[in-house]
C-alpha cells in the first residue's frame, strides 16, 4: 500500500501545476510575431505591418504624449481614434534600435483606445498605425524630444 505524506503530496501537486503552467505558456507565445521586432528601420517595419499597402494620414487618430520627455525610459503614450472597424493599433518609435514598441489587437466593435509606456533612445517621432477590418491602414505621428535616453543612452 502506498503511503503518501503531506510533503510528497505537496511536491507532486506543485510539479503538476508547474508542468501545466509551462505547457500553457506555449499557446500564449505562439501568436507572438518576433520578426516584427527585428526590423532596424521604421520604413521596413511599416511595410511588414501593412503588407506594403497605402498609408492614409488621418487626423482622426489622436496621439497623446508629452512634447518633452525628461526621461526616455518611461514615456507615457495614448492612442485613440474614431475610425470605424479598427482591429489593430501599432505604436512605433522611429529612432529606436527596434522601432516597434507594441501592437494591440482590437475588437472592431469596441472603442479603439490604447495606453502604454515606452522607452525612447533619443528624440524621435511616435508613429501610430491603425488598421481596419477591411484592410485599410491609417497613420498619425507626433514628435517627442527626449532629454535623457531610455535605451542605454
Amino acid at each position: 500500500m502506498l503511503k503518501t505524506t503531506k510533503r510528497i503530496f505537496l511536491q507532486q501537486t506543485t510539479s503538476l501545476l508547474t508542468l501545466s503552467l509551462v505547457s500553457g505558456l506555449n499557446s500564449v507565445f505562439a501568436g507572438w510575431q518576433k520578426e516584427l521586432f527585428d526590423h532596424a528601420s521604421a520604413d521596413e517595419l511599416i511595410g511588414s505591418l501593412t503588407n506594403n499597402a497605402e498609408l492614409i494620414v488621418s487626423e482622426a487618430i489622436h496621439i497623446k504624449a508629452p512634447e518633452i520627455a525628461e526621461n526616455g525610459a518611461v514615456v507615457p503614450i495614448t492612442v485613440d481614434t474614431s475610425i470605424a472597424n479598427v482591429n489593430k493599433i501599432s505604436i512605433l518609435v522611429d529612432n529606436n534600435p527596434s522601432p516597434l514598441t507594441s501592437s494591440y489587437d482590437i475588437n472592431p466593435k469596441l472603442e479603439a483606445y490604447v495606453s502604454t509606456r515606452v522607452k525612447m533612445a533619443k528624440s524621435s517621432n511616435i508613429i501610430a498605425i491603425v488598421s481596419t477590418a477591411d484592410k485599410q491602414y491609417f497613420t498619425a505621428s507626433k514628435s517627442i524630444k527626449v532629454t535623457i535616453g531610455g535605451c542605454g543612452g
